[in-house]
């Protein structure tokens, strides 16, 4: 789905570590766009103006235009790279599109059909194992977001990938492309806790304060 993202970016020459951390300091955001049958480029981004469109998650499921140097490109966001503590942003992967080529894309799972689900009003908890699922379409047939209905899942009941309904031309990767098991992407477990059950360790309740 082609959206309004723009993503303004100046072109550099030195890559490697020294020069990503020089741009960081700086409040930049080193990045890469490849494929299409051209060679990488090799850029920064300002942060602030990645923060923003970041904040729509739609950001993940649309083409993208990317500006280098006033040249704009047609791309998907195909990596974001993240401190593995902290949230910030240090590199982003961008991937160049032709209409005419296929293309793998996360899309976000929108998760409805929660507060009246069958096993839900039973007592049972969701419990959701993945945000997003790996499509593989034509750019003008990429979805925004899959949705995933659990109004009718009973306890013990689980949604697998197969379960999940995409558009004509939208092919769910790990399905299609074999290898891969029918995941669950939800389930529906009873929120019961049995009585005969005690804290492995007395006090590990005032740990955990503690460090609040």
């Amino acid at each position: 789905m082609t959206g309004s993202f723009v993503f303004n970016a100046e072109s550099r020459s030195r890559t490697g570590s020294r020069a990503a951390r020089a741009l960081r300091r700086a409040d930049r955001i080193p990045g890469v766009v490849y494929g299409g049958h051209e060679e990488p480029v090799y850029f920064s981004l300002v942060r602030n103006e990645v923060v923003k469109n970041l904040e729509n998650e739609g950001v993940y499921s649309h083409i993208l235009t990317l500006n280098i140097d006033g040249k704009p490109e047609n791309t998907v966001l195909k990596d974001l790279h993240r401190h593995p503590s902290k949230s910030t942003i240090l590199h982003m992967d961008f991937q160049r599109i032709s209409k005419a080529e296929k293309i793998r894309v996360h899309i976000p799972l929108h998760f409805i059909g929660e507060s009246v689900s069958v096993g839900v009003k039973k007592g049972g908890v969701v419990t959701h194992n993945f945000v997003d699922a790996e499509v593989s379409c034509l750019p003008d047939d990429l979805p925004e977001f899959i949705e995933v209905d659990l109004s009718r899942v009973d306890l013990g009941q689980s949604v697998h990938l197969s379960d999940l309904r995409v558009a004509p031309g939208v092919e769910l990767y790990a399905l299609a492309h074999g290898g891969e098991q029918d995941l669950v992407v939800a389930s529906v477990q009873s929120g019961r806790i049995s009585d005969s059950v005690e804290p492995a360790v007395e006090g590990a309740e005032s740990t955990l304060s503690g460090n609040q």
